[in-house]
């Protein structure tokens, strides 16, 4: 009930107003997280740290404060992504090089298009079944709350896209034959599993990296492309698209993983402050046993797909 109240009297309503006046709002939640209210300072900080063990004190700071100025900006346009127009929406994201999609929809092609939790991905969700010709999915895990997740899938979907739970995508991506589909997926998610992910180096440490991605591409012989979004201004994003590989099946086990994951790290290196920082990302122990693991995987990988 109260998940309900809050969201039709408080949220929802919030959502009509301007962008601008939804940033006054977050303006003055920023001036409260650096001063009296550090949301997750100790998680935050300690993933900066360990990401860049080069970089001073003060260089580590102000990329935290930095952060904090891009997460409540998100916070205010999260919120407006509830209501956000279709042509506002198409206004202030946009695809430089549209032209790699429509290549592969030429061809008939499946798609997942994949990168992480950086700049805005809630508009590119949302946006997504707008940008491109193919059928949209995204995969995704519910949120605890059901109301919740249930709203919040509503709105992401009422351009076009399907949002699939990632416990059971495959009966959702065979149902659809009839047209290309492009599937989105953010990979940079802490793993359940440490035994079955795939483990890399990653901002200076050791990572492990769901294996999802590379699965369904050589599952469904999906192309597989990145996105970097980049922050034009405020409230304006951009996103560039880069093919990894239109021939998944020739592709050695974990080539894929570590192309999506090395062009993900490239863009936190060159603008740290738009990844998410506030999550825990290397919750997770290096298995004891990590050589035998990475060829056990190798093998079953190899097997599984005639490689």
């Amino acid at each position: 009930m109260t998940a309900r109240l809050g969201y039709y009297i408080i949220v929802l309503p919030l959502s009509y107003l301007p962008l601008q006046v939804l940033y006054v709002f977050t303006d003055i939640f920023y001036l409260l997280l650096i001063t009296c209210i550090p949301y997750r300072k100790s998680v935050i900080q300690g993933n900066i740290d360990h990401s860049f063990p080069m970089k001073s004190e003060k260089e580590k700071t102000k990329i935290r404060r930095q952060f904090y100025r891009h997460f409540t900006d998100l916070l205010a346009e999260g919120v407006k992504n509830l209501s956000i127009s279709k042509k506002e929406l198409l206004k202030r994201f946009e695809v430089e090089n549209p032209e790699i999609m429509k290549d592969l929809h030429s061809k008939g092609k499946d798609v997942i298009l994949v990168s992480g939790h950086y700049n805005n991905w809630e508009w590119l969700i949302t946006a997504q079944a707008l940008l491109f010709k193919h059928k949209a999915f995204g995969i995704g895990m519910p949120l605890t709350s059901r109301f919740w997740d249930s709203k919040i899938n509503e709105r992401r979907e009422r351009f076009g896209l399907k949002v699939v739970n990632a416990a059971n995508y495959r009966n959702a991506l065979k149902s659809n034959t009839t047209s290309p589909k492009v599937i989105l997926t953010l990979a940079d998610q802490s793993p359940g599993d440490a035994n079955k992910s795939y483990w890399l180096n990653f901002l200076n440490q050791k990572t492990p990296v769901l294996f999802g991605t590379e699965m369904m591409a050589h599952e469904f012989n999906c192309a597989v492309v990145f996105f970097a979004t980049e922050k034009i201004k405020r409230g304006h994003y951009r996103m560039k698209l880069s093919l990894i590989s239109d021939e998944p099946k020739e592709m050695a086990w974990g080539q894929i993983t570590e192309a999506h994951t090395s062009r993900l790290e490239q863009e936190i290196v060159r603008h740290p402050q738009y990844w998410l920082w506030s999550h825990k990302r290397w919750k997770r122990d290096v298995p004891n046993n990590l050589e035998q693991l990475k060829l056990e995987q190798n093998e079953k990988f190899n097997k599984r797909f005639n490689l």
